[in-house]
């Protein structure tokens, strides 16, 4: 049996470099109840005996006979995809992200399923981790990490529920009409509502483009508008890993006393830690630097195989202004740029994804994005969560950091994500551009605590 593989989709799967790797990921963080010997083993164990479901049996097809699709494998090696390690006596936290960071790195092998679990025991203070990373030609961040939200339990029993590669996906549509009439129809349809799409936004991307030739100041969504800064270094292999998680329901009162947006405050801090990172590097970046931030356009209960995003590029804040400053500035244009989005249909924002992702993967396979504009500088992104408290064989979930992609000479990407009242920061560096991670998600802590002071939260 096989699939077609949606333009983004196979997007994906054609930019994929081994510098430029398209997996997205997650580390979920487990505190051990008291005197539970084994647990982790039988966990392992359990996952180990579970039979993978679609899309987490696909293989990509692309350069074989007929249209790229996805076959399913007949077989799986549940020592390969499940895999248990233990950090050595004394190990540190700092050395669960750098080993995670390690695990990130590569490519997953396009011959077998795209996805891959680690467990990892020994983490410090009796915790484990559980590390998994999946192709984004399959799934995106938001179906992805509700998947993983589904594999674990409610309950704090000895419970452990099918992990996400084993959870069914939807039902398919039935129709009436025969396989060929149906065929027919989606091309036309397809063709159709491409069409009018491109016509939507191919004159507001040549007016910005020819603005910004032009040095004039462009408001909206900016894609290749960006100046080239120390995080559009080329990009190498190495990865860096870094966490961080801030009080949500504070975060939300200072967004309320700014009339601004949780995403907001999130965009903000970052920007500013990361001019800040910098600076102390001797890097400092005298222009705004500008974000991607991705769009979902699921709808509610939509947990279809495959991406359903669209995207802003959204100008941040100038190098040198204040906390207070720089959160109005990023959210003038969040506002802006999301109300540029959304006057497209949803066939309009999908063609606005497929392209630019597109033009990405070009500008990365020719090198061609050396020398022009990049997409943007950074990405930001922010996936939903969950406020009710989850466990697995016992144990307390107490955070879940996304560990997302680098593409196309975009070295930082932060996906956030709330869980029980926190907001869980994951900052994946392009090791060649961000030499410490760590430390920039430092930064980031002390803008937080700057913007803190200056609304006396």
């Amino acid at each position: 049996m096989s699939t077609a593989i949606p333009p983004l989709d196979l997007a994906w799967l054609l930019m994929e470099t081994p510098g430029g790797t398209t997996h997205v990921g997650a580390m979920l963080l487990f505190q051990k109840p008291p005197a539970r010997r084994g647990l982790v083993a039988q966990v392992v164990a359990d996952y180990r005996s579970r039979q993978p479901l679609p899309p987490f049996t696909y293989v990509p097809e692309i350069l074989g006979t007929g249209m790229p699709h996805f076959r399913e494998a007949p077989t799986w090696d549940p020592h390969y995809h499940v895999q248990h390690l233990s950090l050595p006596a004394g190990s540190s936290y700092d050395d669960l992200l750098r080993l995670v960071a390690d695990l990130h790195e590569p490519m997953l092998d396009r011959n077998r399923p795209l996805w891959r679990c680690w467990i990892i025991d020994g983490v410090p203070g009796g915790r484990f981790a559980i590390y998994t990373k999946t192709h984004h030609s399959i799934i995106d961040g938001v179906s992805g990490l509700k998947r993983l939200y589904d594999g674990l339990s409610l309950s704090p029993g000895d419970t452990i529920p099918a992990p996400a590669f084993a959870l069914p996906g939807p039902a398919p549509t039935s129709s009436a009409a025969p396989p060929a009439l149906r065929r027919l129809a989606d091309a036309v349809h397809g063709v159709l509502t491409q069409v009018g799409a491109v016509n939507q936004i191919s004159w507001g991307a040549a007016r910005k483009a020819l603005s910004a030739a032009l040095g004039t100041h462009v408001e909206g969504s900016l894609p290749f508008v960006a100046g080239r800064a120390p995080t559009n270094a080329p990009l190498r292999q190495a990865r860096g890993f870094a966490t961080l998680s801030l009080p949500l329901e504070e975060m939300h009162q200072i967004a309320h006393h700014h009339g601004a947006t949780l995403n907001d405050v999130a965009a903000a801090v970052i920007d500013h830690g990361l001019h800040a990172y910098l600076r102390d590097t001797d890097q400092a970046y005298a222009h705004e630097l500008i974000a991607m931030c991705p769009v979902s356009l699921r709808g509610d209960g939509d947990t279809t195989v495959g991406t359903k995003v669209s995207a802003m590029f959204v100008r941040l804040g100038h190098p040198e202004a204040t906390m207070e400053d720089r959160l109005r500035q990023v959210a003038h244009s969040v506002a802006t740029a999301k109300k540029e989005l959304g006057a497209l249909s949803p066939d309009a924002a999908m063609t606005y994804a497929v392209a630019l992702v597109a033009l990405a993967g070009a500008g990365a396979s020719t090198h061609l994005d050396r020398v022009g504009h990049p997409a943007c500088n950074l990405v930001i992104s922010n996936v939903p969560g969950s406020n009710d408290v989850r466990y697995l064989n016992g144990a307390t979930l107490i955070g879940i950091f996304p560990v997302s992609a680098l593409a196309a000479a975009i070295g930082l990407n932060v996906t956030l994500s709330s869980y029980r009242g926190h907001m869980d920061f994951g900052f994946v560096a392009n090791s060649a551009a961000i030499s410490d991670v760590h430390a920039l998600a430092e930064h980031t802590r002390q803008a937080y605590a700057q913007l803190k002071v200056a609304d006396r939260v």
